[in-house]
């Protein structure tokens, strides 16, 4: 049997015809600098052949699949990823859910679950209803032991909150109440003839002024729509917002039918408007994410408490803990519980429940060696960081048993304490040890010494990467870097061996400026209060859910969007915050995609699209706009794929799949505006191009060079110009609004927070993005970083660290100072 993977001439994007094997059944790690094509080597090319050769293994692939650019690949696995990128963003999703604890949780409590009697209020015993497993059975009705009222039999549906028999009727589950913000909506000084409701214009406005007098005709009263909207009468209002069939409106006039037609006067009112319409498009992620931020506000359900559930499931007990406190407690916390378990259930109850508890055993436990031991089961799935979803996956394979699979990864350490980095070794050893080849695409230097075998992809990025500049046992790769690295060295192996590391830091004295949060609260935080100086590099650190995001992110993030801009969601609970007079602005960088729209990307998020298409307008001599010059307009883009420069494929049965364009073959815009050359590029190739490529076309472009430098400081060189947003990393797309940042006119001295800057960085990027950080700094504003990265504690002015552990054993202020005193 072939003990190695072999890559013969693989060509795809940057990769430089390379020939490599990689042993089978090992823990093996690909390195390199960010853009080095690690990515295009490990997904792009051996895992997209790997599904290809299996796929075509049961005939279900056409020609329209291809093979990646490479001579040949063989002693190829069925292959499996596990990426960064979220794919469940439903607000109905949690960790419970998506680990499937929670469904396991929920058959314990239909099996010997206590619950009070309505009848009573004595305890109705567990009935063992071991025949109710089914999701849509419905119990039977049965008799008080004590009074005798019928009770309905406990099922695992009157546990869940995605089901009507156990969702909280108030809010149908989703634990918030979704309202529509009125000031939002409508201005109160204006009448609706001089337009207060936003969004409708000169035509709308016409037409539902009359809806709304043939409204208020059909119930006997009139509707002045030159009246200011506050001084209208609540019928008015209640009209105008509601709608003639809302019950804020019918209060009015109980016993009148609501007109028959929409001409005769059925309006639907603005606000029940909006809510229709996003209730109707609610799986759109874009549309309701961008409704949220521009006119819904968010508010704790009243009813359930943000517990999901109705009143009935949220009185059952096991022995003392409902099920809501057990989806509140953190994983190592549920551990515990279960582990103790055994010893407080009847000899009986045992019978029925040794099998389920044995199986939420083994799952928390799989979820505790992942590093996610701090997860509450209740968290939703769109909160959490891209580490911590990849996590949840490779805790779930674990489980699976498989053998003899290609498991290939990205970043799995992305976001976890170093503290917590030996038991993710442990668990990618484990899968190796069932009979796989683990793929590790990873920059942290304790998982590269722990590998079987380390790959360095290098020496550079982009057109200067796509070489392999050392294989072999970490020490081997080590040795290749522990001589002056000449060029193609390896850098990894510089780093490796220990004649490489980060810059140390010139350490600032305290300016006497600072921010105090005072009396943290939210989440797990234990009544916290942090001194933050200013005018320094400060690094807060901890644990992974120890409350750093928390303090930084919702906490003084929030605050901050309130304090400087009036709006924005409501911070986390605190007392105050004090020192905002030292500040002109905050600025807070995190990790959320920059667009979901594919059509974004580097070239147009960061401006420098818009100088390049004049340019290129520039030297068409006047024949061309620079709209011709953009992809996401008519004019001079390829209309057969709208510029897009593919077409998707339907597959019966599969995912779809994207084509190359017949009519450009893939190049976007039609044949008279490729003829338009800058420096002998058209714009096609301007956009394949990488940053630093296209820096070098623009060096005497200054409104061009200057944005490019910015994206190529914050270490996005490699980045092409034209890669799609929706395909960037967390830590990419948070470099690219820091290179945003850095374009704009700063209003006084700025705060800058960012949330793990350093994610997928290799340790040579590390330090170029640390001498942004400093030049910042140097001119005269602030950074604050959360950070696991130890080159960025080490080379920081000043450490705050949160823990000592994370969940409830965290939110506690361990240390603070300057990092080696």
């Amino acid at each position: 049997m072939e003990d190695f993977i072999r890559v013969t001439g693989a060509r795809l994007h940057n990769l430089a015809n390379v020939t490599l094997a990689i042993p089978k059944n090992k823990l093996v790690v690909m390195t390199g600098l960010s853009g080095s094509g690690k990515s295009t080597l490990a997904f792009d090319t051996l895992h997209r052949e790997g599904q290809r050769q299996y796929m075509e293994s049961l005939g279900m692939v056409t020609g329209l699949v291809s093979r990646p650019s490479v001579d040949s690949i063989t002693g190829l696995s069925p292959s499996i990823s596990v990426d960064q990128h979220l794919t469940n963003r439903s607000p109905r999703s949690t960790v419970g859910t998506v680990t499937e604890v929670f469904t396991y949780l929920r058959l314990l409590w239909s099996r010997i679950g206590v619950r009070p009697c309505p009848g009573c209020g004595k305890d109705v015993p567990p009935s063992h209803a071991y025949g109710y497993d089914d999701e849509e059975a419905e119990g039977e009705q049965v008799p008080c032991p004590h009074c005798g009222i019928p009770v309905p039999e406990l099922v695992m549906g009157s546990f869940s909150f995605n089901k009507p028999a156990g969702a909280c009727p108030a809010c149908t589950g989703l634990g918030e109440v979704i309202r529509a913000d009125v000031r939002r909506l409508v201005d109160g000084g204006r009448s609706v003839a001089e337009g207060a409701v936003l969004g409708w214009n000169a035509k709308v406005v016409e037409r539902n002024v009359s809806l709304l007098r043939a409204a208020a005709r059909h119930y006997g009263f009139t509707f002045d729509q030159d009246r200011p909207l506050d001084e209208l009468t609540d019928r008015e209002r209640d009209l105008l917002l509601h709608g003639v069939e809302s019950p804020e409106f019918r209060r009015h006039f109980p016993d009148a039918e609501p007109p028959a037609t929409v001409t005769a006067g059925r309006f639907e009112g603005v606000v029940t408007a909006v809510m229709r319409r996003y209730a109707e498009r609610i799986e759109d992620t874009e549309y309701r994410e961008r409704t949220e931020k521009q006119v819904l506000v968010k508010q704790v359900c009243g009813e359930c408490r943000g517990a999901r559930l109705r009143a009935e499931s949220r009185a059952v007990t096991v022995h003392g803990l409902t099920i809501v406190e057990a989806a509140a407690a953190s994983l190592d916390e549920l551990a515990a519980w279960l582990g103790g378990l055994r010893e407080r259930v009847s000899p009986d109850e045992w019978l029925f429940v040794e099998p389920v508890v044995a199986d939420l055993t083994e799952r928390v436990r799989r979820l505790v060696d992942v590093g996610v031991g701090y997860l509450t089961l209740e968290q939703p799935t769109p909160s959490l960081s891209a580490g911590e979803s990849q996590r949840l996956r490779l805790a779930a394979l674990l489980g699976s048993g498989l053998t003899g699979v290609l498991y290939v990864l990205d970043e799995p350490t992305m976001g976890l304490h170093p503290a917590d980095t030996a038991r993710l070794v442990g668990v990618l050893r484990r899968l190796r040890d069932l009979g796989n080849t683990v793929l590790v695409i990873e920059h942290d230097l304790d998982v590269l010494r722990a590998a079987d075998h380390v790959v360095d992809v290098g020496p550079g990025a982009g057109r200067e990467g796509g070489r392999i500049v050392a294989q072999g046992t970490p020490e081997e790769v080590a040795r290749a870097g522990a001589e002056e690295t000449a060029a193609g060295g390896s850098v990894t192996g510089a780093y490796l061996s220990g004649r490489l590391s980060a810059p140390a830091s010139k350490r600032r004295g305290d300016s006497g400026r600072a921010l105090v949060i005072r009396g943290a609260r939210a989440h797990n935080l234990k009544d916290l209060t942090v001194r933050i100086p200013l005018g320094r590099l400060v690094t807060v650190t901890g644990p992974s859910g120890s409350g750093k995001s928390t303090l930084l992110l919702e906490i003084l993030g929030r605050a901050a969007r309130r304090h400087f801009h009036g709006a924005g969601e409501r911070p986390g609970e605190h007392d105050g915050i004090d020192g905002w007079e030292h500040l002109g602005k905050v600025v807070t960088i995190d990790q959320e995609p920059i667009s979901r729209l594919p059509r974004s990307n580097a070239a147009t998020y960061s401006d420098v699209f818009t100088p390049i298409r004049e340019a290129f307008a520039a030297r068409s001599g006047g024949r061309l706009t620079p709209g011709a010059f953009s992809f996401n307009v008519p004019g001079g883009r390829c209309e057969r794929c709208e510029g897009a420069g593919v077409l998707s494929v339907h597959m019966h049965f599969l995912p779809p799949v994207e084509v190359r364009c017949p009519g450009c073959r893939g190049r976007r815009f039609r044949p008279e505006v490729l003829s338009v050359r800058h420096d002998g590029h058209d714009i096609a190739e301007v956009l394949e191009a990488t940053v630093d490529e296209a820096l070098a076309m623009f060096a005497g472009t200054p409104a061009i060079a200057s944005r490019l430098r910015r994206l190529s400081d914050v270490g996005l060189g490699y980045l092409p110009l034209g890669q799609p947003a929706t395909t960037l990393s967390g830590g990419e797309a948070q470099r690219l609004k820091l290179a945003k940042e850095l374009g704009r006119k700063a209003a006084g001295s700025t705060l800058y927070l960012l949330d793990e800057p350093t994610t997928g960085l290799h340790s040579a990027d590390t330090a170029r993005l640390l001498g942004v950080l400093q030049r910042l700094v140097d001119a005269g504003h602030s950074v604050i970083t959360i950070e696991h990265n130890l080159d960025v504690a080490h080379a920081s002015d000043w450490l705050i660290d949160l823990g000592p552990e994370g969940g409830s054993g965290g939110g506690k202020l361990v240390a603070e100072g300057v990092p080696g005193r």
